[in-house]
């Protein structure tokens, strides 16, 4: 299975925080919601993951990079200065996630609930 994570988000309503830093970066107790989220993927199993990048997006991509230090997969769906929204991002995003069913996940979220690990067997 892969997951796709939504990053490309403006997030107005965390500013002044998001004007030079995307959402998906702002830190939680210390760590990044994305990284939080790029955790509970590689616990649950998952070893691929697809990040849109609008806002400030390459930020995101040199942090992140190729997702090794995770141990995980990292490709990019960049969606440049015209954000997509939640559909559009996905839509775009199709080729780098295949034809099986993947899990979407909203970076801007945060959650220290475990994700399943029966969700990388399906």
């Amino acid at each position: 299975m892969i997951a796709m994570i939504l990053a490309a988000g403006h997030g107005e309503r965390l500013r002044p925080i998001t004007e030079f830093l995307p959402k998906a970066l702002v830190e939680v107790r210390g760590r990044s919601l994305l990284e939080r989220h790029l955790d509970a993927v590689k616990a649950a199993g998952i070893e691929n993951v697809v990040i849109n990048l609008g806002w400030l997006g390459e930020q995101i991509a040199e942090r992140i990079g190729s997702g090794a230090n995770y141990g995980l997969t990292v490709a990019y769906s960049p969606e440049g200065d015209d954000i997509l929204e939640t559909g559009g991002g996905i839509q775009r995003a199709l080729p780098l996630l295949g034809d099986e069913p993947f899990l979407v996940i909203n970076a801007d979220v945060f959650s220290d609930m475990p994700m399943p690990a029966e969700l990388a067997d399906d």
